[in-house]
């Protein structure tokens, strides 16, 4: 059985960063995952730059029975 967990992350460096850290955050509590939805990908602006990345993840992950 699998179950889906939204998460929000962030990185100062990039989308693709605010992805990685977010993932690897949540294999320190969540076992098996398995799949990754990104859903949105969000940005701050400040003086005309991005200062932080923002994603919303669907975390796939399976139900250990045991």
């Amino acid at each position: 059985m699998e179950k889906h967990l939204i998460i929000t992350g962030a990185s100062s460096v990039s989308w693709k960063d605010a992805i990685m850290k977010t993932i690897d955050e949540a294999s320190k509590t969540l076992d098996y995952l398995t799949g990754v939805k990104i859903i949105e990908q969000k940005a701050k602006i400040n003086g005309n730059k991005i200062s932080e990345y923002y994603v919303d993840l669907d975390l796939t992950f399976m139900v250990d029975r045991d």
